[in-house]
């Protein structure tokens, strides 16, 4: 049976009695949504999808997720044995720069390996097995991102060969190609000009090749993004160079189907009102400190209000979630869920001041609330020496 989605607050506060905070929430009535349309585009136009293990990698949902969608990416060994072990299918393994016990580690569970550059291509080439697909990722020299920090195409990057007449002096020696230069890339617009871009400049490279990847960073599973003008735009891609176009969805797979779950522990006043949560942005929202973001609070937008901020409990002073106008008074107890807390929070949660890891909490399709890790001391002694 299929539960239709609850509010946030009504579902935090349905789990208050029963599943302590701080803990990360995974809602499958809002995932599936996001798969939906990943396998639709499937059908539509045959491009296959993998999901991009960097972002989210929380293997208690894969059992939901593997009919959507066509695999695994990897960026390191570990990553590609837990796409082989915990999701199966396909799984692409690729690295800025693989080591000899690298390519020992993914060649056992690998169905295509893709090189970063050509000195590593022709350095490793030979100890690829015959079955596996071997790729080649270029730097097409065009990319879009909000953030430089983030920026696959910004000077002097090293993501991806970036040399045409090298790389068409090897390319007899893989099958296939990618070009990752989006991140969080919501405009048609600007997707349509790169592949036209990719299209023009690299055309006589494409037609060698058995399947192209476009990476991930497109954020094509939004309300608002054009997904009709998508799929009929990638389609032509496909049919015109006749090859296999792969997607590497991360965000796009998640994207607003999880939560940080919180609970106020003090409140303070020092200048403005500042509520203190039993979590950290350091520790379990780290993209929010790194790349200078506010994290969302599901509901709040426009409404007016008493105004808070939000930080966390660690003892870094900018540790601060955001500031936000709440519609009732904030107390000891009160509960606060930051949204986008899938893709990009779980993979990079760590130890900083000892604080405890949020527990990882499921909403289940049919409506049960799953609590399906939980943290102690033990596993924080153990990450130590």
């Amino acid at each position: 049976m299929r539960t239709e989605p609850q509010s946030i607050g009504e579902l935090i506060e349905s789990c208050r009695d029963t599943v302590p905070t701080p803990y990360y929430l995974l809602d499958e009535t809002r995932l599936i949504r996001n798969l939906e349309r990943i396998s639709s585009l499937r059908s539509r136009t045959g491009v296959k999808s993998v999901l991009a293990l960097k972002c989210f990698s929380t293997w208690s949902v894969f059992d939901l997720m593997r009919p959507y969608m066509d695999g695994t990416t990897a960026s390191s060994p570990w990553e590609a044995r837990l796409g082989a072990e915990q999701f199966g299918k396909e799984v692409h393994a690729y690295s800025v720069a693989f080591s000899d016990a690298d390519i020992a580690a993914v060649r056992q569970h690998a169905t295509t390996i893709i090189f970063n550059s050509v000195s590593q291509l022709e350095r490793f080439r030979a100890q690829v097995p015959p079955s596996t697909s071997v790729g080649l990722r270029i730097n097409p020299g065009t990319s879009y991102s909000h953030y430089d920090l983030a920026d696959p195409g910004r000077p002097f990057s090293r993501l991806g060969a970036g040399t045409l007449d090298a790389v068409m002096a090897v390319s007899g020696s893989f099958n296939g190609v990618m070009f990752h230069n989006n991140c969080e890339n919501d405009s048609l617009d600007a997707f349509r000009e790169m592949l036209g871009h990719v299209a023009n400049r690299f055309g006589r490279l494409l037609q060698q090749m058995e399947w192209v990847s476009l990476g991930g960073g497109i954020s094509f599973t939004g309300r608002d993004y054009p997904f009709d003008a998508f799929c009929d735009l990638l389609a032509e891609f496909g049919s015109r160079f006749r090859v296999q176009v792969y997607l590497e969805p991360g965000s796009a797979a998640v994207s607003g189907a999880g939560f940080l779950v919180t609970q106020v522990l003090d409140v303070v006043h020092n200048g403005l009102d500042i509520a203190i949560v039993d979590a950290a942005a350091e520790a379990h929202m780290l993209d929010l400190l790194v790349y200078g973001m506010t994290a969302r609070v599901e509901g709040l937008e426009g409404a007016p209000g008493r105004s808070y901020m939000v930080a966390g409990r660690s003892c870094l002073a900018g540790d601060v979630f955001g500031t936000y106008e709440f519609p009732e008074p904030l107390g000891v107890g009160s509960l606060i869920a930051f949204a986008d807390a899938a893709d990009y929070t779980m993979v990079k949660k760590n130890w900083f001041n000892g604080l405890a890891m949020p527990s990882i909490v499921v909403r289940r399709l049919d409506g049960r609330v799953d609590v399906v890790r939980t943290f102690d001391y033990h596993e924080y002694v153990a990450s130590l020496s």
